[in-house]
């Protein structure tokens, strides 16, 4: 793994996103329950923002919690809401200070009300921050956020303010809760599994995929750089050939 001075800084992707997965599994390593991979996450999360910021990404995306995700045990769920309302209080002072702002994409009203407060609370503090937007994506799968999306569509149909003839991709794409932002160039897996998890379904239509066998706890830094020395060495070209890419 070699150093920071071998990244391209005039290539850097504008959008990341992340799938932070592992916690369980690092936590069974160590004899611990699943809670205790969930807050020694923390430090990754923390690592990652930080060098992404650094590098000049303008958006990182991560995976907080899906909507499949209620899913698991009770006690399981109370502890993760727990753990997020203290990490949002405990961090927003760091992102007011490296001017990063926070948003959140998914079905958030489903969020506990401690939750919901301690968000928004810290997104209007930190709305004015324009070196990074951390986008948590809360309550969120991709289906979730399609679905949304064609409901609302329908019904700016429904009431004529859109024609079904003018609807296309970059009209779906306004609908999504995605809307003011880039599609990911990025997008980095830890755990080694290689699924997307009904993450971002639409948005990952042409972006790069980063899988590591590192379980998410132990992601530093220096990973995050190897990410994007990964990207940098791949030729992105949309359906065209190399040859099309060269002389573009």
């Amino acid at each position: 793994m070699t150093g920071k001075a071998e990244i391209d800084t005039r290539n850097i992707p504008a959008h990341v996103a992340v799938i932070m997965d592992g916690n369980g599994r690092w936590a069974k390593q160590r004899g611990g329950l699943r809670v205790f991979g969930h807050q020694s996450a923390i430090t990754a999360v923390r690592e990652t923002v930080e060098e992404a910021a650094e590098l000049g990404v303008r958006y990182l995306t991560l995976y907080a919690f899906s909507t499949e995700n209620w899913n698991r045990p009770a006690l399981e769920v109370m502890a993760l809401m727990q753990l997020l309302v203290h990490t949002i209080r405990q961090e927003t002072a760091t992102l007011l200070k490296n001017s990063i702002r926070l948003e959140a994409i998914g079905d958030i009203s489903t969020l506990p009300a401690n939750c919901r407060r301690e968000l928004a609370e810290a997104m209007e503090l930190t709305k004015s921050g324009n070196r990074m937007t951390l986008v948590l994506a809360l309550s969120y799968s991709g289906r979730w956020d399609l679905t949304q999306a064609a409901k609302r569509l329908a019904a700016d149909v429904a009431s004529g303010q859109l024609q079904p003839a003018n609807i296309t991709e970059a009209t779906v794409a306004n609908y999504l809760a995605t809307a003011n932002m880039p599609d990911p160039e990025l997008l980095i897996r830890t755990s080694g599994e290689q699924r997307i998890s009904n993450f971002l379904l639409w948005q990952l239509a042409y972006t790069e995929l980063y899988i590591t066998d590192l379980l998410w706890p132990d992601f530093r830094k220096e990973h995050f750089q190897e990410a994007i020395r990964a990207y940098q060495r791949r030729e992105r070209r949309f359906g065209k050939t190399s040859e099309q890419i060269a002389v573009s």
